[in-house]
């Protein structure tokens, strides 16, 4: 009766062997949810990026409001006839 037990356990533990450690383990299958997790994320965020550009690539393209506002703020250009006037302040000593 002992070396039945004793071999029903071993059994028992080549049995549970593959479901803690094996390919498709508890551990792998909640590692795998939480890079799934963290990639949705990633994705998530990439795509509210993209919608964002497509949105300016969609305005630059339409008009030229879009394209004079940038050409004023970042490149610092202004139109014909008109003056820039640019305001220093001194620090204070």
């Amino acid at each position: 009766m002992k070396i039945l037990t004793f071999v029903l356990f071993v059994l028992l533990l080549l049995i549970q062997y593959p479901l803690w450690w094996g390919k498709g383990s508890y551990y792998k299958v909640y590692r795998l949810n939480q890079n799934l997790d963290k990639q949705y994320q990633i994705n998530l965020e990439l795509r509210r990026k993209n919608n964002a550009l497509k949105a300016e690539v969609n305005d630059l393209k339409r008009g030229t409001d879009v394209i004079e506002e940038r050409a004023r703020d970042e490149l610092g250009m202004i139109k014909k006839d008109e003056f820039f006037f640019q305001i220093i302040n001194k620090p204070k000593q």
